[in-house]
């Protein structure tokens, strides 16, 4: 197929859901305000969003980053495709043809890295004009039976595997923050080791790396494939749609140089 000019977008699950609670707390008026903003795009798109509070807390109460449990595994499985439904169903009422992709159903990680992801109908999804929607999920995993695969994960792999062409990580935060909480503009190689500091883990509940997980994710991407990612705030009104529109927002995360 034509691989040319797809947009990978990452909707956070800080923004979609109360990262705080302890069981699944969606925000339905985020979920449908995003998905009117994303109804505008005519390109061909594949969103990924976060588990937020459908898959952290399962996943820390089962103890799954450490150990093997049949009973954790499917509950939170089961919970985060909740998550996924409420997010195709609002993108397919705002007019998108969107399509759930469960990772469980399609990866295989091997030590919590994906060895293999299922993409042909990821790739006829996009030729036939639908939007896949992937999700964080819990996966098979050859060496430890299941295993966390964050959406942070899914990203990057997709942008390489798929030869996206534009990226956006939709979080919380305007961008990525220094000590003075200004949006630093740029993270590349150059100054990584320089920021480093200033990025810890997630505020709430977050089994994936927070903000530091990200960014090594996505400058490891722009090394393999030369692209740029750029990191901003989804919870603000009009950024998803700017950023599909051409727009550079946030933080940008890559070769690029100012």
């Amino acid at each position: 197929m034509d691989n040319t000019n797809i947009t990978i977008l990452k909707i956070g699950g800080s923004v979609i859901t109360d990262k705080s609670a302890d069981d699944g707390a969606a925000r339905i008026n985020q979920i449908e305000r995003i998905a009117s903003e994303i109804a505008g795009f005519e390109g061909k798109l594949i969103i990924v969003h976060g588990a937020g509070s459908f898959g952290h807390p399962q996943v820390k109460r089962f103890g799954l980053t450490g150990k093997f449990d049949h009973e954790g595994s499917v509950i939170t499985h089961m919970s985060v495709r909740k998550l996924n439904t409420m997010v195709v169903e609002a993108l397919n009422s705002a007019g998108v043809n969107a399509l759930p992709v469960h990772p469980m159903a399609c990866t295989v990680s091997n030590n919590s890295r994906i060895k293999n992801m299922f993409l042909d109908q990821i790739e006829e999804m996009l030729a036939n004009g639908f939007v896949p929607v992937l999700h964080g999920d819990m996966v098979m995993d050859i060496e430890l039976g299941t295993s966390v695969l964050s959406g942070d994960q899914i990203v990057p792999y997709l942008a390489i595997q798929m030869k996206a062409s534009r990226i956006g990580i939709g979080s919380a935060e305007e961008g990525v923050l220094d000590d003075r909480g200004e949006v630093i503009p740029i993270i590349n190689n150059g100054n990584f080791d320089k920021i480093k500091a200033y990025l810890g883990g997630s505020a709430n509940t977050d089994v994936t790396g927070g903000m530091l997980g990200k960014v090594l994710e996505l400058l490891e991407l722009s090394e393999q494939s030369n692209s740029t990612s750029y990191i901003f705030n989804a919870g603000n009104t009009g950024n998803i749609s700017e950023f599909l529109n051409g727009k550079n927002i946030g933080t940008a995360i890559g070769t690029r140089t100012i």
